[in-house]
C-alpha cells in the first residue's frame, strides 16, 4: 500500500501538467527523486514536505492523508 504522500503528490504533479523530471528540477531535487516518493520508495524530511506543499499551495497535513486540499 502506497503512503498518502505518495499519492497525493502523483495527483498534485499530474494535475499540474508536470513530469516527474520537471517537478524535481522546479525544487531542486534530484532527477530521480520524485519518482522514489511516488512510488514509496523514500521518505521526505520535514524541509522537503515543506517545500512540496509550498510549491502545490496545499498544507503538510493534505499532503500527509490528513485533511482537504
Amino acid at each position: 500500500m502506497k503512503n498518502p504522500l505518495s499519492v497525493k503528490l502523483k495527483e498534485l504533479r499530474i494535475k499540474k501538467g508536470l513530469t516527474q523530471i520537471e517537478l524535481a528540477a522546479d525544487l531542486n531535487l534530484g532527477s530521480g527523486f520524485i519518482a522514489d516518493i511516488e512510488v514509496g520508495r523514500r521518505l521526505v524530511s520535514i524541509t522537503v514536505l515543506m517545500q512540496i506543499a509550498d510549491y502545490f499551495n496545499v498544507t503538510p497535513n493534505y499532503l500527509l492523508g490528513y485533511g482537504e486540499e
